[in-house]
């Protein structure tokens, strides 16, 4: 017996020393706790009910050389209430006052928002949804409310504030305009200026805010006030002249409806300093409507047929192999190099003429002849002109995807060279450029030799004072010899004035202008694919030449036409006549800039009327179209708003006062 009470003290004492030990180690682990791991476990814990929350910072606007605006930022606020905020007596106090407020705001009754703010409150809800997506003037209405009056610690009231980007021109110019965007993923996506620059300028300076978690994954935030502050971007002001813009866009677009093409890009520069002043890129959707799809002119590089028949006459007058004067003979209309046929623009050729009438009349057999006579046993000294003026390199302008430009050359391998490499490059293909770089250097012509880089920006502002200004950035002094310039310069006066020449339809006895036509085949090797790229690149006046301007048009319907002469060339007369015969006298302008301070000061007040009227349709005849056109787009219901004309509204399709529906199609005839 003694031996078992042994036996089960020594159980006893082992158990209670286990015991010990671990109580030993609960109250060492607890001041370890307490005393050495505490601040980290209170900043994890605080971690999970606090965080710090990003503010965005407005983006500054975008506007055009006139001062119109382009881009902008437009507030947004959720306003929400924590229900058990307010203390008792506050909330029996203003539960009717409130209930009647919102009842004002939105139509409800007062009886459902107090049925609703009770159960709010009986349920513990602390992030009850009053009113969402509004805009500034009814944000300031809202807090203003009896009881949200009171603040965050007293009456609960919640705000979390967004922006939205805005185009108030509507879809004109909307690719070159741009954005920055962030997708789900992360990845950042930035076209057009408002992409390009929208890091150094435009973004601005984040601000942050707490917020506690208060269940079911929300959270609110801890102070009224933020943190810090986020401060708005600059300004930017482009080059893009609206009037110029607006006549470019709608010249485009009736062509590209005419002849039902894929797409098309029209880009004006201004021949002395290079900049924009117009881009218009259009591609068809699948209904058939145009929009700004992609940026053509700056992504697209393709064959440019003739419109290239410049860049190849220039460098062999340059290089003094050929004379304008020089007779060539297009051979009955076919050459053959290797097997391959080059074929005259015209069935038979057009006999023996000078190089001066081939570049006129386009003829592909006289331009190609000329060149093979003087570059085919050197036609590395073609393909050096070619780099000395520029024509390898992209233009290194800031709006995101360029294209690059392709020119065979016989000295790198895999250098796309063939055994008819060079006379194919003669008449445009085999090279590819994009829109802009082809004007750039039809505008080098224009500018006397000089090649000046596209210039979008005019200047950086910080409210009325200019932060960075920018000025013309000269690419090369002078592309080739002022004796050259003046020979093709002629040359591209006689397309349009001489009665043979390819552009002699745009010919106008009171108005001059200098160009070159252009007609590509695309797809040329699927005969069943094959279709046209229609182009037109020059400028005017002919004489001391004020714009350049290019249209290229893809893919036009065979069966109404695909010429360069017909599809793009009347697209650049009309844009060269409206400018002209549609600028404002100096008075018009002192009227113009009246208008346009009141309908900036009015402009925030088309965003409060489309909240105001939310799903139903307005009146918008008489307002300016790319007013109505905001106006519209910017309602609490998404519509497709399909502008035809420019100018003042006259006819909306849909009645006023009709409830709308989403994706609806809302046209509005403008004259």
């Amino acid at each position: 017996m003694a031996v078992d009470e042994k036996s089960i003290l020594n159980r006893l004492y082992f158990i209670s020393g286990c015991m010990f030990v671990f109580g030993l180690a609960v109250v060492l682990k607890l001041l370890s706790i307490q005393f050495i791991d505490g601040e980290k476990y209170k900043a994890l814990a605080e971690k999970r009910v606090v965080k710090d929350v990003v503010i965005p910072a407005n983006r500054g606007n975008v506007y055009s050389v006139n001062g119109n605006l382009l881009a902008t930022s437009i507030p947004k606020y959720d306003i929400r209430i924590d229900a058990v905020t307010p203390s008792a007596i506050n909330f029996k106090k203003y539960l009717k006052p409130l209930s009647d407020s919102l009842s004002k705001f939105s139509g409800k009754s007062s009886g459902y928002y107090q049925n609703e703010l009770q159960k709010a409150r009986a349920n513990k809800n602390r992030y009850y949804l009053l009113a969402r997506n509004i805009g500034y003037s009814d944000y300031i209405r809202l807090r203003n409310f009896p009881l949200l009056n009171l603040g965050a610690f007293k009456g609960g009231l919640i705000v979390e504030q967004r922006t939205k980007r805005e185009h108030p021109m509507g879809g004109i110019a909307q690719r070159t305009i741009g954005y920055e965007r962030i997708d789900e993923q992360g990845n950042l996506t930035r076209p057009g200026i408002d992409g390009a620059f929208g890091i150094k300028y435009l973004r601005g300076v984040d601000g942050k805010r707490k917020k506690q978690r208060i269940g079911k994954g929300q959270w609110k935030p801890l102070n009224d006030a933020n943190e810090i502050e986020p401060k708005d971007g600059y300004d930017v002001y482009t080059t893009i002249d609206v009037n110029i813009q607006d006549i470019a866009h709608h010249a485009l677009l009736q062509q590209l409806e005419k002849y039902k093409a894929d797409h098309g890009c029209v880009v004006v520069m201004e021949t002395k300093t290079g900049e924009v002043k117009a881009i218009s890129n259009l591609g068809r959707s699948s209904k058939g409507f145009y929009y700004e799809k992609r940026n053509y002119a700056v992504w697209e590089s393709h064959e440019p047929g003739s419109t290239f028949k410049l860049m190849a006459v220039t460098a062999a007058l340059e290089d003094k192999v050929i004379d304008t004067s020089d007779v060539v003979d297009t051979e009955k209309g076919i050459l053959t190099f290797y097997g391959k046929k080059v074929r005259d623009s015209r069935n038979g050729g057009y006999g023996k003429i000078s190089v001066s009438e081939a570049f006129e009349v386009s003829s592909n057999t006289g331009i190609v002849k000329a060149i093979h006579q003087a570059y085919g046993k050197k036609p590395e000294k073609f393909v050096d002109r070619l780099y000395d003026m520029n024509l390898n390199e992209t233009l290194q302008i800031p709006i995101i995807g360029e294209g690059k430009p392709i020119i065979p050359d016989p000295r790198i391998k895999n250098g796309r060279w063939s055994g008819i490499a060079l006379q194919w490059m003669a008449y445009g293909y085999g090279v590819s450029f994009t829109p802009l770089q082809t004007l750039t250097f039809y505008n080098a012509i224009a500018n006397d030799g000089e090649m000046v880089k596209p210039q979008f920006l005019k200047e950086v502002r910080e409210f009325d004072k200019t932060i960075v200004p920018f000025k013309k950035e000269v690419i090369n002094k002078q592309v080739c010899s002022k004796e050259t310039i003046k020979k093709v310069q002629q040359l591209l006066k006689n397309v349009v004035e001489k009665k043979h020449g390819t552009g002699n339809r745009l010919y106008s006895k009171n108005f001059s202008m200098a160009g070159k036509t252009g007609t590509c085949q695309k797809d040329y090797r699927d005969k069943e694919k094959l279709n046209y790229i229609s182009s037109f690149a020059g400028y005017f006046p002919a004489e001391n030449p004020k714009y350049s301007c290019i249209v290229v048009i893809h893919e036009p319907d065979k069966s109404v036409g695909y010429y360069g002469a017909d599809v793009s060339g009347p697209v650049f007369k009309r844009i060269a006549q409206k400018i002209y015969t549609d600028t404002p006298l100096i008075d018009e302008i002192q009227t113009l800039e009246i208008k346009k301070a009141s309908i900036e000061k009015e402009y925030e007040s088309y965003y409060d009327l489309a909240q105001t009227y939310k799903t139903i349709m307005p009146n918008v005849v008489g307002l300016p179209a790319m007013d109505a056109v905001a106006l519209l787009e910017n309602m609490d219901i998404k519509l497709k708003v399909r502008l035809v004309g420019s100018g003042t509204v006259k006819k909306q399709s849909v009645s006023k006062s009709v409830k709308l529906k989403d994706n609806q199609t809302i046209v509005l005839s403008a004259s």
